[in-house]
Order: structure tokens, then C-alpha cells, then sequence
């Protein structure tokens, strides 16, 4: 017995814009009213930027810029921003090192003897 082949269910036609891409992602997320992450708010108001290196990004590339906290609080997140940095993964990476690095060397953290 040979395949047989159906037409398709109709369904929603293919999203012609950012924003209605980006809506179809919400709403398959189950995100549909939330509000928009501190990332999103980040990247509206520090640019599309790395704060450290200032590698500048494009919407192909974005995914690869991080926030940063600076205080290391993930919860402190103030609609102002002030407690964020957009950092690409590479320089995101050596600030969260330094801190390691810095532990080590003076002999603190679980490095104790």
C-alpha cells in the first residue's frame, strides 16, 4: 500500500513581522501577558552593546550579549537598570572568572586549607 498524502490542516499563515514572531514565541512559552524580561528591558536600555569590550551586536548575533548583574543578586532586577550591564558571553565569562581567580589566589573560598 502506497502513501497517501493529505493537504495540510489549516492553520496560522507563517508570522510576517518581529513582533508577531516574537508573539508567537510567547504565546507557545505560555508567556502571552507576562511582561518583558530583564534582558529584554537590558538590551532596550544599554544598546545592543558589549559595557566591557564594545563588540556591537546585530539581531543575528544578539543572543550571544548577556546581562550581568553587577551585584551578583539575580532576583535585584530595578526597572532603571542600574543594576545590570549587557556583557557579550566572552567578556560575561572573564567577570565571573576574576571573582574564581581572585578566591584562589588569596587563599579564600573553598580553597582553604
Amino acid at each position: 500500500m502506497g502513501q497517501t498524502f493529505r493537504p495540510r490542516r489549516p492553520g496560522n499563515p507563517a508570522p510576517k513581522t518581529q513582533a508577531e514572531l516574537d508573539e508567537m514565541v510567547r504565546r507557545m512559552r505560555g508567556e502571552q501577558s507576562a511582561p518583558d524580561s530583564y534582558r529584554e528591558q537590558s538590551l532596550k536600555i544599554h544598546g545592543w552593546i558589549c559595557a566591557k569590550c564594545g563588540r556591537e551586536f546585530e539581531l543575528a548575533t544578539l543572543h550571544l550579549l548577556t546581562v550581568h548583574h553587577r551585584d551578583g543578586n539575580h532576583h535585584n532586577n530595578p526597572p532603571d537598570g542600574s543594576n545590570w550591564e549587557n556583557l557579550c558571553v566572552w567578556c560575561h565569562d572573564d567577570e565571573h572568572s576574576r571573582g574564581v581567580l581572585g578566591d584562589y589566589l588569596s587563599g579564600g573560598g573553598q580553597w582553604k586549607k
